[in-house]
């Protein structure tokens, strides 16, 4: 059987790896991020060959699993970006106190939102993502993304005020 599985997996990986690739490399900032993103597509479609489909299916499968990966890879570079803002909040905080501290603020109240409050104003914020653009990321209706993003916005301004910090955030829908 797993020699059958190797055979189907190899087939699969010929026909498909280029188109699968160019995907990526349209969508990734470097090659190197699209190379990482193409490995992981098939590293997952190896582990669930069984599921695979047949023919044409299969590289509509593999478009599909490459969002998602792609997907978790922009979430990386958004942590990461929340990270450097970390340290610009920390210089400016040595060189202007009152800016510094309430940029400190704004950072706190944005690690106290959860993940999905983040990953959403952050799409908005630092993508420039609009709602049509945020649900074909997410693979949820524009409505759905309308009505999470109001949310998030509302409890991003509850945070920072209790933080006492007042900067307005846009609480209508995009």
């Amino acid at each position: 059987m797993d020699d059958d599985r190797k055979i189907r997996f190899e087939a699969v990986y010929a026909q498909t790896y280029e188109q699968i690739l160019g995907y990526a490399v349209r969508r990734c900032d470097s090659p190197e991020d699209a190379a990482d993103v193409v490995a992981e597509t098939f590293a997952i479609a190896w582990r669930r060959v069984d599921v695979l489909p047949p023919g044409e299916q299969a590289r509509l499968w593999l478009y599909g699993v490459a969002r998602n990966v792609l997907a978790n890879h922009r979430r990386g570079v958004a942590r990461r970006r929340l990270t450097e803002l970390d340290a610009d909040v920390a210089d400016l905080y040595g060189r202007t106190p009152e800016e510094g501290v309430e940029l400190g603020a704004i950072v706190q109240a944005l690690r106290r939102l959860p993940e999905a409050d983040r990953e959403l104003l952050s799409l908005v914020a630092w993508e420039g993502l609009d709602a049509g653009q945020i649900a074909e990321v997410l693979g949820c209706s524009r409505n759905a993304v309308r009505i999470r993003l109001y949310r998030a916005r509302r409890r991003f301004s509850r945070t920072l005020a209790g933080a006492g910090v007042t900067v307005h955030i846009p609480v209508e829908s995009t």
